[in-house]
C-alpha cells in the first residue's frame, strides 16, 4: 500500500518557508522510521503520540503527518467493464455450457453456436460453424471434448463421422454414446449412397436433386481420390452417372457401389449406346473394384448394417483401424463414413441441434467435388441445426488440397476463412504469415497465439474476440478423460479402458438442467475445483 501524506500550508507561507518545512518533515520522517526500526528489533512498544496530530508537528502551521491509507477499489466485473472498456468485457452471456474462464473479465465464458446465431445484437454470429486452429498438444481436442460433453446437458448432440485416432470412443462410452467400429473384424458396413430421410419442408424434385447432387459427388471424390487427385475427363463423368441410373433402378432406389460397380464392368463390355464410354470406364472400374474385391472389401459395397441412433448423446464412426493401412485408405474411409453421417442426420424435421466433430478436416476436401459438397454442407448447417466443427492443425493443411494455385486450394481456403466462430491456439512460428493473410488477424493477436499455454486460446466470436482457459474450469475427471497424450506421457490412476468404463448419466453429473442449467453447471463446476 503506498503511503500517503496531506499538507495543510497556511495562505502567507513563502517559498523559502515552505522548503524549510518539506525538510523538517523529511527528517521527521527519517527520524521516525528509524526509531520504529529498532523499536522493532528491541520489541519495544509502540511511543504514545504528542497532540492530535502527531509527532514532528512544527511551530506555527497546521501539518499533518499521519499517514492515510487509501482502501483498494473493489467492483465486479460489470462495473470493470465500463471503468477499463478495453480490458473487461461483458462476455457472452449466461447461455450456453461453461467452456472456461474469460482471462480479460475474469468470468466465466460461456458458448453455444447456436445461441449467439440466434442473438440478434452485435455480438451475434451469422453461422453455426466452427473453425479450430492450433498447433499438436496446444488442447484443440479436450477443449472440443469439454465443450460437447458439457452442451449434452443442454439437449445437443454430437457425431464424430470418422474418429481416426480412437480417442472419442472414451468419451462415447463414458456418457453413454454409440460406437460404430469399422475395420474391427467386425461385419458393420455403412452405404455411402444411401437416400436417408427425407428433408422437410422441400418439393419432391428438390428432394430428388439434393440426393442425386450428394451420390455423384460421392462417387466422383472416391474415384478422383483414388487416382492421385486426377480430374475425371467428360467420358468418365457420362460413366459414372450412367453407371449410378442404372443401379438406382436396378436396385429400387436403394444403390450401392457394389451395384455401381457392376453396371460400370457392363458398360466396359459394351452395353452402351455411346462407345466413348467405354474405355472410360476402366479408371472408375479398377477403383471399385477395391471396395468390392479389394482391400476396402467388406465396409462400404453392400447396406448397411447399423441404424444412426437419433437418441445417443454421442455417436462415434471409429476408423482408426483403417487410418493405420496408409493415407489413401484413410481418406477414402473418411469420404464413405461423412457421406453416410450426412444422409442420415440432414433431416430438420428431427428438431434437433447436432455437433458434427470432423478431425482432420482438410481430408473430406480432397477434390473439387468434395470441396463442392463440403461447401454446400456448410452452408446448409443453420437449415438442419448442425454446427460443423473443423480441426486443423495448421493453415498449411489445406496446401494438400489440390495444386499451388488451382480452385480446389482457392476454394478450400475460401471456405475455412468464411467460417465465422473460430478458436485458434497456440501456433507455431511459421503459422504467422498465414493467420495474417489468410485469416486476416491483427498482428498482436498472431504475436498472442504463439505466447498462449494448453488449453487457452483466442475466441472470435462474430465482431467479438475473448481470451479463454478452458482447463481452469476442468474437473480431474475431465481433465483425464479428454487428455489425449496417453501414448506419450505416464498413465493416471484413472482407467479410462472403453471395456470397463462405467457410462454416467448426463443428469448425474448436472442436475435438474432444463430448469436451472446456468445455477447447476456453476455449482457442480466449483464444487469439484476452484476457478481461478
Amino acid at each position: 500500500m503506498t503511503r500517503k501524506v496531506v499538507h495543510i500550508a497556511p495562505a502567507n507561507q513563502t517559498r523559502a518557508d515552505r522548503r524549510a518545512r518539506e525538510l523538517e518533515i523529511r527528517t521527521a520522517l527519517r527520524d521516525g522510521a528509524t526509531q520504529q526500526s529498532t523499536r522493532d528489533k528491541r520489541g519495544l512498544p509502540e511511543p504514545a503520540v504528542p497532540g492530535p496530530f502527531g509527532p514532528g508537528l512544527g511551530n506555527g502551521g497546521y501539518w499533518n503527518l499521519a499517514p492515510m491509507r487509501v482502501p483498494a477499489h473493489q467492483a465486479t466485473s460489470q462495473h470493470l467493464a465500463g471503468i477499463y472498456p478495453f480490458v473487461a468485457d461483458t462476455g457472452l452471456g449466461h447461455r450456453g455450457p461453461i467452456v472456461g474462464v474469460d482471462l480479460n473479465a475474469d468470468a466465466l465464458w460461456h458458448f453455444s453456436p447456436w445461441e449467439t446465431y440466434a442473438d440478434a445484437t452485435e455480438r451475434g454470429a451469422f453461422s453455426t460453424n466452427i473453425l479450430v486452429l492450433g498447433a499438436y498438444r496446444s488442447g484443440k481436442s479436450a477443449t472440443i471434448k469439454t465443450l460437447v460433453v458439457r452442451s449434452l446437458a443442454f439437449g445437443h448432440q454430437a457425431v464424430v463421422p470418422s474418429d481416426s485416432k480412437g480417442e472419442w470412443v472414451v468419451v462415447a462410452n463414458a456418457v453413454g454414446g454409440t460406437v460404430i467400429r469399422l475395420g474391427h473384424d467386425t461385419h458393420t458396413r455403412l452405404n455411402p449412397l444411401a437416400r436417408g430421410p427425407r428433408r422437410t419442408g422441400t418439393s419432391d424434385e428438390q428432394h430428388e436433386q439434393m440426393v442425386r447432387q450428394r451420390r455423384i459427388a460421392t462417387l466422383i471424390s472416391l474415384i478422383e481420390m483414388a487416382l492421385g487427385g486426377k480430374a475425371l475427363t467428360a467420358p468418365e463423368h457420362a460413366c459414372i452417372h450412367l453407371a449410378l441410373e442404372r443401379a438406382i433402378t436396378a436396385t429400387h432406389d436403394h444403390p450401392t457401389l457394389r451395384a455401381v460397380y457392376a453396371e460400370v464392368i457392363r458398360i466396359a463390355g459394351g452395353d452402351t449406346d455411346d462407345p466413348d464410354l467405354i474405355p472410360a470406364s476402366s479408371g472408375p472400374r479398377y477403383v471399385l473394384r477395391r471396395f468390392v474385391d479389394g482391400d476396402l472389401s467388406g465396409l462400404f459395397e453392400d447396406e448397411s448394417t447399423v441404424v444412426f441412433d437419433e437418441n445417443s448423446p454421442l455417436v462415434v464412426v471409429d476408423t482408426s483401424e483403417l487410418f493405420a493401412r496408409g493415407e489413401l485408405v484413410a481418406q477414402l474411409t473418411q469420404v464413405c463414413a461423412t457421406a453416410w453421417i450426412q444422409a442420415v442426420i440432414s433431416d430438420r424435421d428431427a428438431h434437433r441441434t447436432r455437433y458434427v466433430i470432423r478431425e482432420e478436416g482438410w481430408r473430406d476436401m480432397t477434390s473439387l467435388a468434395a470441396l463442392q459438397m463440403y461447401q454446400q454442407w456448410l452452408k446448409l448447417s443453420r437449415h438442419y441445426g448442425i454446427s460443423n466443427i473443423v480441426i486443423l492443425h495448421k493453415m498449411g493443411d489445406l496446401d494438400a488440397v489440390g495444386a499451388a494455385g488451382s480452385q480446389e486450394r482457392h476454394l478450400a481456403y475460401s471456405m475455412v476463412g468464411d467460417i465465422e466462430n473460430k478458436f485458434i491456439f497456440r501456433v507455431n512460428h511459421q503459422e504467422q504469415a498465414a493467420l495474417r493473410d489468410r485469416l486476416n488477424l491483427p498482428a498482436t493477436h498472431v504475436d498472442m497465439a504463439r505466447q498462449l499455454r494448453k488449453g487457452e486460446f483466442i475466441a472470435y466470436v462474430g465482431q467479438f474476440s475473448y481470451l479463454v482457459d478452458c482447463f481452469s474450469t476442468s474437473t480431474d475427471y475431465e481433465y483425464d478423460l479428454f487428455k489425449t497424450d496417453d501414448a506419450v506421457l505416464p498413465h493416471t490412476d484413472i482407467d479410462l479402458d472403453p471395456a470397463v468404463v462405467e457410462p454416467v448419466r448426463i443428469d448425474e453429473w448436472w442436475p435438474n438442467p432444463t430448469d436451472e442449467p446456468e445455477s447447476s453447471l456453476t455449482g457442480w463446476l466449483t464444487a469439484e475445483r476452484e476457478i481461478g
